[in-house]
């Protein structure tokens, strides 16, 4: 009985305690590392799970929208050839390329090591579009002989965009042109900023007012030139708009109308 055990515990040893690592010294990932991945429309972008005494095992990615397999250790499980393994050997790092990544391919990606059972860290992928905002949009009124300022916003391009056209009612806005007054400040960086300034405005700089980034999509907005205040729409300054004003008269109208005829 005594040696039945004995082999008992052997194979206990054996068959669980070994696929049971103890905390910290089996492999484990270093959630130090982020867990949150952004990556632009159509450009390359890694994800990396960083596999602490790794030892015998192996590394895998698995997509969870579809429980996928994607890779195993080096290797590439998927017919999607724009998914790719990365591992540089004697590293702790474990990546999965994605080429040409479209927004489809946003949400949640598992690492996991292959103990029994498999033990996984999930990272969260976020794709997105190159966006062109014009501030105030869609409509900008302003009064005649003030300055028409307009600020065109461009984020999560691949890069900052090489060149900022602006065009008036579909024709490329011609800062040398006799109507002078017009300027353009163009700032670069993550977010790019381009604000054009149109002085002294008259019913003719009125129309529709496009930014077009080379690298992302255009944006429109429509400025009224108004003789004074526009009744139904006040520009603030900041873009915003306001309607107050328009509901004030017909407001007093009814009001006077309720008390004639109580």
């Amino acid at each position: 009985f005594l040696g039945g055990t004995v082999s008992g515990l052997r194979n206990f040893r054996t068959d669980f305690l070994e696929e049971w690592p103890t905390p910290g010294t089996g492999p484990h990932f270093d959630t130090t590392m982020s867990s949150n991945f952004t990556g632009l429309v159509g450009k390359t972008v890694q994800l990396v799970c960083k596999v602490k005494n790794l030892g015998n095992r192996t590394v895998s990615w698995v997509r969870h929208r579809d429980i996928h397999l994607l890779t195993v250790g080096r290797y590439t499980y998927t017919s999607d050839q724009r998914f790719e393994a990365l591992h540089s050997p004697h590293t702790e790092e474990w990546s999965l390329k994605i080429r040409y990544p479209q927004r489809k391919d946003s949400g949640i990606y598992e690492c996991q090591i292959s103990t029994t059972p498999p033990i996984g860290h999930p990272v969260y992928l976020t794709i997105v579009e190159p966006e062109t905002i014009i501030v105030g949009a869609p409509d900008l009124f302003v009064n005649k002989g003030s300055t028409i300022n307009l600020t065109c916003l461009v984020r999560y391009a691949p890069e900052p965009p090489p060149k900022m056209t602006w065009s008036h009612n579909a024709e490329e806005i011609n800062f040398d042109s006799p109507r002078g007054g017009i300027s353009l400040v163009t700032e670069k960086g993550p977010e790019t900023t381009s604000r054009l300034m149109i002085q002294r405005a008259v019913p003719s700089d009125s129309g529709i007012y496009t930014c077009l980034p080379s690298n992302a999509n255009p944006s429109s907005i429509r400025v009224h030139v108004v003789k004074e205040e526009h009744p139904a729409a006040m520009h603030h300054g900041d873009g915003s708009t306001s309607y107050a004003k328009s509901l004030l008269l017909p407001l007093s109208i009814i009001l006077t109308l309720n008390i004639i005829f109580v």
